[in-house]
Formats: structure tokens, C-alpha cells, sequence
């Protein structure tokens, strides 16, 4: 048995917007008893607040041991982190200050926890951009707050699928200050990033990966735009130079529209509706977001709180199952492949395997 498949993770879980869909959802996953052949859950919430949502789940069966010390984690159960004692008033569906600060409090106790290396990857269940803000609380959702608590320089959205994996250069950020933010540096760090991600986090040897372009058409050689041609060409000879394998600009409709995505690893997209809406429309409910870039594993379901259906125990959990499948997949790619470089014969072969597919895929 390799070593990926001898390790079992610790799994953290955030609660998300307690009025919304994440408790729900996290309910459904690990009610599966098999989860625990793969990995140890840790629920970061309240007991008081899943058994609200356990109600109105009553054809599900999940037991969780409530712990206090993340020392007391049980390998053998469903482990719930109480991270308040207070009683608080949950109200599916509703937006308010209640649901933001439960969220960031789940969110907070378990990054501490996925920092200090008691738990090995997180699974973050859906917030609402607006009412987490707060003093203690100003990012624009759980990649720039990652970022921050660990203190790295900068970090990708990644959102995977099984066929296709798409990083933004800009996240949440209005569209008309989308192209002021766009430099060579910027899009350097974010290939950078996405190529080591590829190699460690998903076992990809020489990854291939497409850069979009900013304006209609790539901007016709400079005919709707110049950013092509003074910004995104040379940023690609750049990366080209560091040896990374990347092409482009494409223009985003064709590029999607003919499948050209299906010849890449991944594909850097310059703004978040530009990767999002083929990501969304393609990967067939099964996507996932991944922050890459951290020392540690975090991913997340692809989609929001869904207020409109929360605590009617239709939420659909299959990203949610998937995220946690790939969290956990991660973990042991990245093992393997620490162990790999010890092997630089193990990895020469590779290679060349690689290089075969490589030259296959440019001479069609």
C-alpha cells in the first residue's frame, strides 16, 4: 500500500452562515459512516446549532463527540468542536449580523487549528460576503482572509473539477477595476503559484496551462484594447523563461466555447465572472474551490448560502462531498510528492512520459 493510502487526515469543517445551507449540507456528507474510513471529521460549531438542522434532517443518522480540546480528537468518531456556549438564535434563511459572526468565529477557531498543524485540511462551509464584515473582519470572503492569517505573499483561487481547473488573477473585485490591477507581475505570481499547485497538489508532472485574455476577441492585436499586447504576451514569454508551459492569450468565448480548456491543465482567467460562469456552466455541479498557495489543504463547495432554500433540508451536498474527497486527495498528492523528490530517477521517467504527451497534444 502506498503512503497516501496508509494516512487518514484530520478533517476540519466550518459551520458557514449558520442561517444558511452549510450546516445542512456538512450533516448530510458525514452521515455516510464510510467518511470515517478515509479520514477524522472535526466540526467547528455548536452542538446546540446542529441539532437545530438535525431536526429537519430526521431520516439521517450522525452521532458527533463533542470536544473542547482539540488534544481529545477521536480517530474513530465524528468530533464537534464547540467554539461558542452561548445560545443564539438561528433563523434559516435569514441574512443578519447573527449568521456573519457565528461564521467568522467557526472560521477563526478552525484556521488556528489548520495552522498550528492539529488538523490537516479544512473544509469550508458557504458565508455571506456582506455580513461578515466587521472591526475584526474586513475581507472579501475566505481566500484573502487565508492569505492574511497565513502571512503569505499571494495565493490563487482554484476551482477544480474533475475536467477542468480554472485560477482567477482577480477575485471579488468590481469590473471596472478589473484592468488596473492587471500587471505582469500579477499574472507571473499566478501562474507561478497555479504551476506549483499543479505538480504538488495534483500530481500533474509538467503542467500546461492557458492564460485568457482581457478584452473581447484578446484584443484583436491591439484593436479593442492593449492589454494583450503590452501586459498578458509578455507576462507569458516571462513565465515561458522560468519554465513554465503556458500559451495565450485565448479569447475567453471561443476558447470554452470550442472545448480548448480540455487540452490545458488549467487555465488563468483575469476576472471572476470570466472563469466562473464556464467553470459553473461545465463542471456539472461538481466543482470545488481550493486556495493554492498556503502550506496547508483548504477547499470548499462551489457555490453560496443559498438563503432561499436553507432549513429546508434540500440542499444539495454533492460539492460539499466532493470538496472534502478532494481536500483529502491533496493531502496525500502533496505526501506523495514530497516523498517523490527523494526519487529523482522515479521523477526523470515521468518526465519523459510527459514530454511524449506534450509534443502529442502540440503537433493537434
Amino acid at each position: 500500500m502506498s503512503v497516501t493510502t496508509d494516512y487518514k487526515p484530520i478533517i476540519g469543517f466550518t459551520c458557514g452562515d449558520i442561517n444558511g445551507i452549510g450546516i445542512e449540507l456538512i450533516i448530510k456528507v458525514l452521515s455516510d459512516n464510510r467518511v470515517l474510513d478515509i479520514c477524522t471529521p472535526v466540526v467547528f460549531a455548536n452542538n446546540k446549532a446542529i441539532n437545530f438542522y438535525r431536526k429537519t434532517l430526521p431520516e439521517l443518522n450522525l452521532n458527533l463527540v463533542p470536544i473542547k480540546d482539540s488534544t481529545k480528537i477521536n480517530p474513530k468518531q465524528i468530533n464537534l468542536y464547540n467554539c461558542w456556549e452561548e445560545d443564539v438564535q438561528i433563523t434559516p434563511g435569514e441574512m443578519n449580523d447573527t449568521g456573519g459572526k457565528y461564521a467568522v468565529l467557526s472560521l477563526t477557531v478552525a484556521t488556528e487549528a489548520l495552522k498550528a498543524g492539529k488538523i490537516d485540511g479544512l473544509v469550508t462551509a458557504p458565508i455571506h460576503k456582506k455580513n461578515i464584515q466587521s472591526s475584526n473582519f474586513n475581507h472579501t470572503g475566505h481566500t484573502p482572509f487565508l492569505k492574511k492569517s497565513f502571512g503569505v505573499n499571494d495565493v490563487v483561487m482554484l476551482m477544480v473539477a474533475d475536467n477542468m481547473k480554472i485560477g482567477l488573477l482577480t477575485e471579488h473585485l468590481p469590473v471596472k477595476e478589473v484592468a488596473a490591477v492587471i500587471k505582469k507581475e500579477t499574472i507571473l505570481s499566478k501562474l507561478q503559484l497555479i504551476n506549483q499547485s499543479l505538480k504538488r497538489d495534483f500530481g500533474v508532472v509538467k503542467p500546461k496551462i492557458a492564460v485568457l485574455g482581457l478584452n473581447p476577441h484578446a484584443g484583436d492585436e491591439g484593436l479593442i484594447g492593449k492589454e494583450e499586447i503590452e501586459i498578458i504576451k509578455p507576462a507569458i514569454k516571462e513565465a515561458k523563461q522560468k519554465e513554465i508551459f503556458c500559451f495565450g492569450p485565448y479569447s475567453a468565448d471561443a476558447f470554452f466555447a470550442r472545448g480548448q480548456y480540455e487540452k490545458f491543465d488549467a487555465v488563468l482567467s483575469l476576472y471572476h465572472d470570466q472563469g466562473l460562469i464556464p467553470f459553473k456552466s461545465l463542471s456539472l455541479g461538481e466543482g470545488i474551490n481550493f486556495t493554492a498557495g498556503l502550506k496547508a489543504v483548504r477547499t470548499s463547495p462551489d457555490h453560496g448560502t443559498a438563503f432561499d432554500i436553507a432549513g429546508k433540508g434540500i440542499a444539495d451536498e454533492t460539492s460539499t462531498r466532493q470538496a472534502l474527497f478532494s481536500c483529502i486527495d491533496i493531502i496525500h498528492n502533496r505526501i506523495e510528492f514530497d516523498t517523490q523528490r527523494k526519487n529523482p530517477l522515479k521523477k526523470m521517467s515521468s518526465v519523459v512520459v510527459a514530454n511524449a504527451v506534450d509534443e502529442k497534444i502540440l503537433e493537434d
